[in-house]
């Protein structure tokens, strides 16, 4: 074994690990399908349940909004952590948190939907915040490898 653990296969110039690999794929998805879910909340569409007296009543218009901006910010910093960008992980993990509370808000007008979403934002900000660096550099890059762009 050499010093310092083992090494990566050959020709492996990947610079995150499968976690966040994981996390940026996640967040890709998920952010689409909630621009998806604030445009159908938007249009006032019948896909939504009509929800009597809320204690966070907000329009569904309104929570369409919500899910549009957050859909498209989570969609882009997946697709920033996906291409190996150093500083989207904390937006990664700021916006998986602010879309889990978006969700839990939401609960009243998909409920099974939300539950879902929510348990996805857990496993894109599990995944941001436990990555460690390797042993390479501090970036978590093996020495010698040049950085991925």
């Amino acid at each position: 074994m050499p010093p310092g653990g083992p090494r990566p296969p050959a020709g492996s110039d990947a610079p995150f690990t499968g976690g966040v690999a994981f996390a940026g794929t996640l967040m890709l998805c998920s952010g689409f399908l909630a621009f998806l879910q604030g445009v159908a909340a938007i249009a006032e569409d019948d896909v939504y349940a009509r929800v009597g007296s809320y204690v966070y009543g907000l329009s569904l218009t309104g929570w369409g909004w919500i899910h549009l901006v957050l859909g498209i910010l989570a969609a882009g910093t997946g697709a920033g952590l996906l291409r190996g960008a150093d500083g989207a992980r904390l937006p990664g993990v700021l916006l998986a948190s602010l879309s889990l509370v978006a969700q839990f808000l939401f609960l009243p007008y998909e409920p099974v939907w939300s539950v879902v979403v929510m348990s996805i934002d857990v496993l894109v900000i599990r995944a941001l915040a436990t990555w460690r660096p390797g042993p390479g550099d501090r970036e978590g890059r093996p020495p010698g490898r040049a950085r991925w762009r």
